[in-house]
């Protein structure tokens, strides 16, 4: 039975009407880590892994929402929005944004379940809160852009759930294209689609199984940190407004008021919007090998300057870079802390990698990682049953 049945059938079960059905697809990002939020360029993609609603108008104010990968619900009131601490924060936080927008919403039924791997920094709270606006903006005929939707999306994140994310997640969730990635300009909120052509290659992810909770880790220090080295160049230079305005020349021309943290933190989000902008434009011309150099070089600013790495990916990196004959590119991806790296993978040693992988993690880390081979897949939309 697929994901979309089984969701699918679990609605009808409970509420005995025909419902609306929504994939959210989750995301990589193959290069610009860090940088939406200071306004710079990201290349993200929409992955084969999805959260699927099932959704229905409840006739009334309140939500009855099920999770069928948990086997538990909940219901309330759209008029009774109170952040608690589970998975129920995110889609309130998404009902919240749209009465504050002054749509009109109503209750709904729900039943939604997923395949993206919870912690694994493939966002699967983003697929959870965009793929729930996409519904209630079809639902109700609300006549959101996407763009419109993802800033909803972000605003539960940031108001209910306590992480003040950037907004790549939700932006290639709702925008991606299949075997493409998008160049995302974050600032102006547009993008290009860059066609991937990896022929001989896989993506595969390499779960650490560190689980990561970014709202209770230093990724808001790290924005933090950012938000300070603008104000203290800006006082120098006042048209800059972000980090994507800053050069290398302005950064130690400012090094000093900066303070050494500042300044290295700064500093790598400054060469990441360059390094993103080149990588997009090795893509065009399918320079693969050129390009896994860069994501190399990324993990370890990730690592070492933006201190938002830990052992076990760093070890899943390294052991990446013994291989790169046959592994052309390999980094940590998502906030941090945990999660999965992403690595392009000659798919003749693909199975080869993962034994040597799964053999020396565990030896080092006495547990076992997991592996995801993916695929790029368009954005949020509304499947045949």
């Amino acid at each position: 039975m697929t994901l979309v049945s089984s969701v699918v059938d679990s609605f009808v079960a409970r509420f005995k009407v025909k419902p609306t059905i929504v994939k959210a697809p989750g995301r990589i990002n193959f290069i610009g880590e860090h940088v939406d939020y200071n306004e710079g360029f990201v290349l993200p993609a929409a992955i084969d892994r999805h959260m699927v609603f099932a959704i229905a108008p409840s006739g009334n104010d309140r939500c009855n929402i099920y999770s069928h990968d948990l086997e538990e619900g909940v219901s309330f009131s759209i008029h009774d929005l109170n952040a608690g601490d589970t998975w129920i924060n995110y889609l309130m936080g998404v009902m919240d944004g749209f009465e504050r927008s002054g749509l009109p919403v109503h209750g709904v039924d729900c039943v939604f379940g997923g395949n993206i791997p919870n912690g694994a920094g493939l966002s699967s709270s983003a697929a959870l809160c965009c793929g729930f606006g996409f519904a209630l903006n079809e639902l109700f005929r609300c006549n959101l852009t996407r763009i419109q939707v993802a800033k909803i999306a972000q605003y539960a994140e940031h108001e209910f759930v306590g992480l003040q994310c950037g907004i790549m997640d939700q932006y290639a969730s709702l925008f991606g294209k299949k075997d493409a990635a998008l160049l995302v300009d974050c600032r102006a909120l547009t993008h290009e689609v860059i066609p991937i052509q990896l022929k001989d290659y896989s993506i595969l992810l390499i779960d650490s199984k560190v689980k990561h909770t970014l709202a209770n880790t230093a990724y808001n220090e790290r924005r933090e940190a950012c938000e300070e080295g603008v104000r203290i160049i800006k006082k120098k230079n006042p048209l800059i407004n972000s980090l994507r305005d800053v050069s290398s020349q302005m950064l130690y021309e400012n090094q000093d008021a900066l303070g050494e943290e500042v300044f290295i933190k700064c500093l790598f989000i400054v060469e990441e919007i360059k390094r993103t902008q080149a990588g997009a434009s090795l893509l065009k011309k399918n320079e693969l090998k050129a390009f896994g150099e860069l994501m190399y070089q990324t993990h370890w600013g990730l690592s070492q300057s933006y201190e938002v790495s830990c052992e076990e990916l760093d070890f899943l990196v390294s052991l990446a870079e013994e291989e790169k004959k046959w592994i052309t590119g390999a980094r940590m991806m998502g906030g941090g802390f945990g999660g999965c790296t992403l690595n392009l993978v000659d798919n003749s040693y693909v199975k080869v990698f993962q034994e040597k992988v799964l053999h020396q993690y565990l030896a080092t880390f006495k547990k076992e990682p997991d592996f995801y081979l993916v695929n790029l897949a368009d954005g949020v939309g509304m499947p045949n049953p």
